[in-house]
């Protein structure tokens, strides 16, 4: 008798402790789902009226099968803008919120996007040896975060993401940046080809890093200008962009895991280029 009690308090003792890691669970999901709401903006018309103020908007998500003269009015303002658009159905966009969105939600970027262009120009004009970020397809918003705090304390000049495929740069990426993507300036691309042709046209080296190659980071020269390509965990750096690279490297590993957290493998590159500089 003593045993089978003493075996049902241990039960109940671990089904509360479940409860309550569970409801903590919950608890945070729905902080992260408020801070993600604060930088969502609802219906046709509020959206319009943010891209019309100069808004820096992250993604445009439409319900798909929308048709009417706002809409119409919504497609005219963004015709000539790099804003990345969602076409999904009724079910999703209610998944995101149950307030009146008219088919039509917009995500506010916390940060102002850069051109390629006029940072180049910047970055001459300091008088020192450049260095860039590029990331293909780096979605996870926590591992963009990391690598924006990483590349801040390495000294990097800017990061370049495509507006496809990217992760979203909301609150919850500015606070894994530990405040970096406050200060790191960005650029937000269509064509990540056309960008990576015109820093090898300006004269920079491109450094391809990933571990499908037989060269290591430390061999590569990254003391001269150098814009560095970081790929997705899931898919690694697009084979278009590989051609186009002057030298793919990769991390010396000798563990059993075959590759690294990109953030991790990102810092681990960015501090042999700032070893090299010093």
């Amino acid at each position: 008798m003593v045993a089978f009690i003493k075996q049902a308090c241990q039960t109940s003792f671990k089904t509360i402790q479940f409860i309550i890691s569970m409801d903590h669970h919950r608890g945070r999901n729905n902080r992260n789902q408020e801070e993600n709401l604060e930088n969502l903006i609802f219906g046709t018309r509020a959206v319009i009226e943010a891209i019309n103020a100069g808004k820096e908007i992250d993604k445009i998500i439409i319900q798909k099968g929308l048709s009417n003269q706002l809409y119409s009015e919504l497609r005219k303002a963004i015709k000539d803008l790099d804003i990345p658009i969602q076409i999904v159905p009724p079910e999703k966009i209610n998944r995101i919120t149950s307030k009146n969105h008219q088919g039509v939600l917009a995500f506010v970027s916390q940060i102002t996007y850069y051109e390629v262009e006029d940072l180049l120009t910047d970055v001459f004009e300091k008088g020192r040896v450049p260095l860039v970020l590029i990331l293909d397809r780096v979605t996870d918003v926590r591992n963009f975060g990391a690598i924006a705090r990483s590349a801040d304390c390495a000294g990097v000049d800017f990061i370049i993401i495509p507006s496809r495929g990217a992760a979203q740069i909301n609150a919850d990426a500015v606070k894994t940046s530990a405040g970096a993507l406050n200060r790191m300036k960005v650029c937000r691309v269509d064509n990540l080809k056309n960008s990576i042709e015109y820093l090898k046209e300006s004269g920079w080296q491109i450094i391809a890093c990933h571990e499908k190659t037989d060269s290591y980071h430390f061999n590569a020269d990254l003391a001269k200008p150098t814009a560095i390509i970081m790929g997705s965990e899931e898919n690694g750096i697009s084979n278009e962009y590989l051609k186009r690279s002057d030298m793919q490297v990769k991390i010396p590993m000798v563990g059993n895991i075959a590759s690294l957290n990109v953030s991790v493998a990102t810092g681990i590159i960015l501090f042999e280029a700032v070893k090299q500089r010093l």
